[in-house]
């Protein structure tokens, strides 16, 4: 049986990618993006431009399709996987305004570069450029607004109202990123970027039952990502991609060697980001299966030399991806911006306690962490907050004052509600800089003050 159905590999792709926004919104920390989001804003849209100008004429001029197949193909493959950038990065210890940067770059221009394909595929020729933009300027804006708008009134109405079974707040958490989306699209904005700002406004946010919900939404990424994948196979035929290969490299070199590289050069030259930071950047844009399933569009709009288009961009992210990925922690080390040596950051789970008005940490020591070695007296936790609980190779045991913390150690922290932002700080802080925190100037986002 023969599947050829690109229509319903596109809306389930589109499905899937709202769920894979989601749960990069989610994952995502306010704290390490914040500092980023003048530079990925910029990176999402003038980059992007300048990446499908320069990718587009490398498949004109060196492959010999038309304009408009060819802008088709740049703007399709500048957009940078959300998944696998959210995947990859936080397997690579990099510092936290690089991985802030690539996250929110990943997340923001998957909008810009939708409209984008699908004014290119349509019937009608593009006449002015200019309404382009203004176009995608607004849809971006009106994405934006509406995103910021049901991520708050999603987050006040979970801390605010009591649902009868905890299994239902993960649910709900995911429920109101696709209410996002839906918004967004009958707003007639992006609906992509409108999830992704809800997702994070919503994982930052003090929601009860958080660890339940994050989990559920990664199991959620993953079953979307395997999906997709699968679907995408199943729409690919082989005996037709031997043409398509060399093509594909020639435009993937263009991309990667070129387009990515000056698209970066140009986004990062008001924020005099240093060269190595700016190479990392240019090395780090993955491609996954978003391009492939952006690359149906087209298809679904039966645009000349659509199929072409779709093995073209296929075989360019299913080769480079293999290059990229694996090599990235490798390139980071070799720019001294992945040093192993680095302090790991800690990972803290919160349970609210809502009954007796307070928090249960869960606290992770990795391998890289300061705190091996401090003395729990040394935590100097804000009053109000105390280790209740350490579980060591299995056993657990209550700590003295003078109990010394080890790497692997799981702390169990109970805070009052109002110092429990107070106390992740802290915890944060002697994670990144050691019993001296504080007093040699390291606060609990990983950074100098």
């Amino acid at each position: 049986m023969e599947f050829d159905n690109a229509e319903l590999v596109q809306v389930l792709g589109y499905a899937a990618l709202v769920v894979i926004l989601a749960e990069g919104g989610l994952g995502t920390k306010w704290s390490e993006i914040r500092p980023a989001l003048p530079l990925a804003a910029v990176l999402s849209t003038v980059g992007v431009a300048v990446s499908v100008g320069i990718t587009a004429a490398g498949a004109h001029y060196l492959v010999g399709l038309e304009w408009r197949q060819s802008l088709i193909i740049g703007a399709v493959v500048s957009s940078t996987d959300a998944a696998a950038v959210f995947s990859v990065l936080r397997k690579v210890p990099l510092p936290p305004r690089l991985t802030g940067v690539l996250e929110a770059e990943s997340g923001f221009n998957d909008a810009p570069v939708v409209i984008m394909v699908v004014a290119l595929s349509q019937s009608g020729p593009v006449e002015h450029w200019y309404l382009l933009i203004a176009e995608i300027a607004l849809e971006l804006a009106i994405g934006a607004a509406t995103g910021l708008a049901v991520g708050w009134l999603g987050a006040l109405a979970l801390r605010h109202v009591a649902l009868p079974a905890s299994g239902l707040y993960p649910i709900a958490v995911i429920a109101i990123s696709v209410v996002a989306y839906a918004a967004g699209a009958l707003a007639h904005g992006s609906g992509f970027l409108a999830v992704y700002l809800a997702s994070l406004v919503l994982g930052n946010a003090r929601l009860p039952h958080w660890p339940a919900s994050k989990g559920f939404a990664e199991g959620l990424g993953w079953l979307a990502q395997i999906g997709m994948f699968v679907l995408l196979g199943l729409l690919v035929t082989p005996h037709e991609l031997g043409d398509d290969i060399w093509p594909a490299v020639m435009v993937g070199l263009v991309l990667t060697m070129v387009a990515r590289p000056v698209s970066v050069v140009v986004s990062t030259a008001p924020f005099r980001t240093p060269w190595r930071e700016r190479s990392l950047v240019s090395w780090a844009g993955l491609r996954g299966a978003v391009p492939i399933v952006l690359a149906t569009i087209p298809m679904v709009h039966e645009i000349s030399e659509s199929r072409r288009i779709f093995n073209i961009v296929f075989v360019l992210v299913i080769v480079y991806t293999l290059v990229q990925g694996p090599t990235l922690p490798w390139v980071a080390r070799k720019l001294r911006l992945g040093d192993d040596s680095e302090a790991s950051d800690l990972g803290i789970e919160s349970a609210p306690l809502e009954r007796l008005r307070g928090h249960l940490l869960s606290v992770a020591i990795p391998v890289g962490s300061r705190m091996h070695g401090v003395e729990v007296a040394e935590l100097r936790l804000p009053t109000g907050a105390a280790v209740t609980l350490v579980v060591r190779d299995g056993k657990s045991f209550v700590p003295s004052p003078a109990t010394m913390l080890r790497r692997g150690d799981e702390l169990l922290v109970v805070a009052t509600d109002p110092v429990r932002d107070a106390t992740e700080r802290r915890l944060r802080a002697v994670g990144q800089g050691g019993k001296l925190a504080g007093w040699l100037g390291t606060n609990g986002n990983g950074h100098s003050r």
